[in-house]
């Protein structure tokens, strides 16, 4: 598998693929991870990842970009190895790099879908016509998906968005999924008081990168409309990001600095546990999601959800009986939550709904779709047709 993106870098394609490696390897399958080198202080998971040298991008420190030399040498170095099929999980040295091996040595490529470049592009290009990133975004989607032998989408909305796109690569829905034992237990009770957040304050949850594209200023115009009827609100925002100057600023223009607190990257096996179960809900408004695994964590640990559905988050919330569906309008949000926090029964009902709705995205039960793919990518040289679908009902 290969990526432009992985720990320590958090976020979804990150969280996807140590997901996609942890539960190939339980089935009896070898994984190497190709990703940027971010420092000697590097999370390797427990199984083979070849970290390649790489720099710091001067526009957003927490990336790196893979050295071209050091591609290079990647490429030899592992054509000499016997790889059944390459899996590329991001669209910039990685997929060079993949589609390099795979048209080299006549090994399947398959690449996940993971981002939404069409939305993404204006929140990073403001001062471009719209229009014209709307073709720039599709245009480089295109190139990138016919390059490849299989495509692996999230979400079916997703796959009509490729569809839209003209895209003929064949591909199929597969949505990551989780590990459900690893979503068991929080203590929210020790996190509130590591932060003295008494026990009974009102208390919201997002997990999010802080980046443009994932609405947290939506949540703080929530956050303000819901402080006028519930004064001692805290927001607990988890997460980093290159946005998070701006939503700092923007916290003290609402006058929210006494509501609002901003707690970083958490461990996942431990304090995130703690910070998701903080929280009375657990708030998400990011029009911009291939998927939105967060909501499902949530549904996990069992915290109440509001939230939009836009995209992936329409597949993950459809049918969902621990959520409540809100318009991404701030008036109608703010309703949603404010209902729940003034009911303890409703969000309890919510929470014994939200443990059933994640065992739909079990991990396990969804990577056997993988690796039937991957089966038959490796028996047949090259993919031609779509496995059908794997969306939870």
């Amino acid at each position: 598998m290969l990526s432009d993106v992985y720990f320590p870098r958090v976020n979804g394609v990150s969280a996807s693929m140590r997901t996609f490696a942890r539960e190939l390897e339980r089935l009896g399958h070898e994984v190497t991870i190709v990703a940027p080198r971010y420092g000697s202080d590097d999370d390797d998971g427990g199984f083979e990842v070849l970290r390649l040298p790489s720099r710091v991008i001067f526009f957003d420190p927490e990336d790196r970009l893979m050295k071209r030399s050091a591609i290079r040498h990647a490429a030899n170095l592992l054509g000499r190895r016997s790889w059944d099929v390459i899996h590329i999980h991001t669209p910039f040295r990685a997929h060079q790099l993949g589609v390099h091996l795979g048209r080299a040595f006549g090994i399947p490529t398959v690449e996940s879908y993971h981002t939404f470049f069409e939305e993404y592009a204006a929140h990073y290009l403001p001062w471009l016509p719209p229009a014209l990133l709307r073709l720039v975004a599709r245009r480089f989607s295109a190139r990138l998906c016919h390059a490849v032998d299989h495509l692996i989408v999230p979400t079916t909305q997703m796959a009509d968005v490729l569809t839209r796109y003209g895209i003929r690569t064949p591909r199929s829905v597969i949505p990551t999924g989780i590990h459900l034992d690893e979503f068991r237990g929080g203590d929210g009770s020790r996190f509130r008081h590591e932060h003295g957040i008494g026990a009974a304050v009102p208390t919201l949850v997002t997990v999010s990168r802080l980046a443009a594209e994932k609405n947290i200023g939506f949540l703080l115009d929530v956050t303000r409309r819901l402080v006028a009827d519930f004064p001692d609100l805290v927001f607990i925002v988890a997460g980093e990001g290159p946005d998070a100057p701006r939503l700092r600023g923007r916290v003290a223009e609402l006058g929210l600095q006494n509501n609002v607190r901003f707690v970083g990257n958490l461990d996942r096996a431990t304090r995130l546990l703690d910070c998701y179960k903080a929280g009375d809900v657990f708030v998400f408004a990011s029009p911009t999601e291939t998927q939105g695994l967060v909501l499902v964590e949530a549904m996990a640990l069992a915290v109440p959800i509001v939230s939009t559905a836009v995209m992936g988050t329409a597949t993950v919330l459809r049918d969902a009986r621990g959520a409540r569906i809100s318009a991404p309008d701030v008036e109608a949000f703010a309703g949603h939550v404010a209902a729940l926090l003034r009911c303890p029964a409703s969000r309890e009902t919510l929470s014994a709904h939200g443990r059933h709705d994640a065992e739909a995205w079990s991990a396990p039960a969804l990577m056997t779709r993988v690796v039937e793919l991957y089966e038959f990518l490796a028996g047949s040289g090259a993919a031609s047709r779509t496995v059908e679908p794997a969306v939870p009902a």
